[in-house]
């Protein structure tokens, strides 16, 4: 039943004292949220309402069948362009057919999430660069700033511009500026960034927003151009329906896909994050479970694909949040301030917004990453530089799959080339004890006969080939033909390398050696018995210290080499 209904854990230790600390962080967040609801609404090209239903419902939703105490869950930044860029080509923005679409989108990435969470595919997170997420939002970012400067500067752009062709008609049409909605932005922009750095314990985009408002009246308002957001609806999520007509299904697919592979690599990322200072072990399919449930169950209320939310999960830790019932109480506090100030966003310009949310941009580029990545990864650079430019010129969608992709293929080039070093025994000078050290840290006597390699990473199909190389070099340039394997470092061995392995060690045999094992984990050695590698190799090639290796290795040596041999490597030697 817990797997089932993970709030069953949780919310036995709820008490007294951490219902204080939940409420208080949830009123935290509701304020927070409140302008960030409106404004990714706009950038996902949605009514502003859609937002705050949006960090009303999929909260709730992922809180309960989550697995973080901390993560809120709501509308992104992120998961909001990739909306717009999904469903802007097929209609347009804020049209009821891209709502629609936009519920349909949601509904599908809930149900690929979910799968995801039941086929317990969420250690495949693991294997995803977080490169990429810093890159596809620092692509994002610039997009979304983009998207904005036809409200931050009153320049008629046309709908379905490409990032260069926007910047281009900028250019062309700079001298038609209109400074008064430049002004509404600029004095917007300039109160979120002093509001955060002088009064940082208060909403500074709510405060930026309440600036730019009174600034938009006293500038002259809709008399000077300046256009305004309008009411919002004062109620709460209205019941929608996706929609399940086939043709729409197959169109939304693709999208939906991306949307969901980015909101539970965005959503998991978070969580683990935050559980390093929680001390909370994080269940990823779990987790996958909880965004696809609320993504489902949201588009059912009016609420468009939401993830979990750094910022809004940081704040809710930092102010004291216990369990997950501070993510439910930020919606029903959300819902409650709705309803009370719904009607003066009649009052919020265009061009506030477009300030706010260039610095929702801005915070989106994580520089401090940027830098470190740039700095001291040739192969994550690669990957960044590759998502942040397919994210600026590409499809967005394609932009993920490249990213996580590339990703992956650096991931199977590095696992495909394991490091093998040459070890050699090392005697203590005082103890006489005998350990295993690599030649290249220290110049160390050699067996002519019996080359020791170390192996700290799984044999399977993508690394076969590589090992195999090194192991027929010894063999052929070395004229060595027993190679002992110290496994300790080895974690699987797969049935395409286990015949590989089985293989090599008759070649070697042939040549009056072979191929040995020494000090596999258990696990690796059931598995391998299983699959008769170990029957075909015979008991003896396999020994569970380093030492009995040697010891019964040594005896099967060519005696008249050890005769002239001066090199006494091993105990043995000396006792001949």
């Amino acid at each position: 039943m817990q797997s089932i209904f993970p709030f069953l854990v949780w919310f036995r230790f709820v008490n007294r004292e951490t219902l204080r600390a939940d409420l208080l962080s949830g009123l935290t967040g509701a304020v927070i949220v409140l302008p960030q609801g409106v404004a990714f609404a706009t950038i996902a090209g949605l009514p502003p309402e859609y937002g705050l239903y949006t960090a009303m419902v999929t909260p709730i939703i992922a809180a309960l069948f989550g697995s973080s105490y901390h993560l809120i869950s709501g509308p992104t930044t992120a998961i909001s362009i990739v909306v717009f860029s999904a469903i802007s080509r097929h209609a347009d923005p804020g049209s009821p057919e891209f709502v629609s679409m936009a519920l349909t989108l949601t509904f599908l990435a809930g149900v690929y999430q979910l799968a995801f969470g039941l086929a317990r595919l969420g250690s495949l997170v693991n294997f995803v660069s977080h490169t990429v997420v810093i890159g596809f939002t620092a692509g994002a970012a610039i997009l979304i700033a983009t998207s904005q400067m036809k409200h931050v500067l009153g320049i008629e752009i046309p709908k379905g511009e490409s990032f260069m062709h926007t910047w281009y008609d900028i250019y062309i049409d700079f001298a038609s500026i209109q400074i008064p909605i430049l002004a509404v932005a600029v004095v917007t922009l300039a109160t979120a960034i002093l509001s955060k750095k002088l009064l940082p314990k208060l909403p500074n985009l709510l405060i930026a927003l309440v600036v730019g408002g009174v600034a938009a009246l006293l500038l002259g308002g809709e008399q000077r151009g300046i256009t305004f957001v309008g009411e919002i609806p004062a109620h709460l999520p209205p019941l929608s329906a996706p929609t399940f007509n086939i043709e729409t299904i197959k169109m939304l697919a693709p999208e939906a896909f991306a949307v969901a592979l980015l909101g539970s690599i965005e959503a998991v990322s978070i969580s683990r994050a935050i559980a390093t200072k929680s001390n909370q072990r994080i269940d990823s399919s779990q987790e996958f479970i909880g965004q696809g449930l609320s993504n489902i169950g949201g588009s059912f209320f009016s609420s468009y694909a939401g993830s979990g939310s750094f910022t809004r999960s940081g704040i809710n830790y930092s102010a004291g949040a216990r369990t997950p019932l501070s993510a439910i109480f930020a919606a029903m506090f959300l819902a409650l301030i709705v309803l009370l100030v719904a009607p003066l966003t009649a009052y919020l310009p265009v061009a506030a917004m477009g300030g706010v949310i260039l610095v929702v941009a801005y915070n989106l580029i994580d520089m401090h990453h940027i830098m470190h990545v740039l700095r001291h990864s040739k192969t994550e650079t690669a990957i960044l530089l590759t998502t942040f430019f397919a994210t600026l010129f590409l499809e967005l969608d394609f932009a993920i799959y490249l990213g996580v992709l590339l990703s992956l293929v650096l991931f199977l080039a590095k696992t495909s080339t394991p490091a093998i070093p040459t070890l050699a025994p090392d005697h203590d000078d005082e103890t006489g004890a005998m350990t295993l050290t690599e030649i290249d840290q220290k110049p160390l006597k050699q067996c002519p006969q019996l080359k020791i390699i170390r192996i700290d990473m799984s044999i399977y199909f993508g690394s076969i080939n590589h090992i195999m190389n090194r192991i027929q070099r010894i063999s052929e340039n070395e004229q060595i033909h027993n190679i002992l394997i110290i496994g300790d470092g080895i974690n699987l061995i797969d049935l395409s390398a286990a015949e590989a392995l089985a293989s090599e060690n008759r070649r070697l045999a042939k040549l009056g050696g072979g191929l040995y094992f020494a000090a596999l984990k258990p696990a690796v050695y059931e598995f391998i018995a299983r699959s008769t590698l170990v029957m075909q190799m015979g008991n003896d090639h396999f020994f569970d210290s380093k030492k009995k290796a040697i010891r019964s290795i040594y005896k099967r040596l060519d005696r008249e080499i050890c005769a002239t041999c001066d090199q006494l490597v091993f105990d043995e030697c000396k006792m001949r």
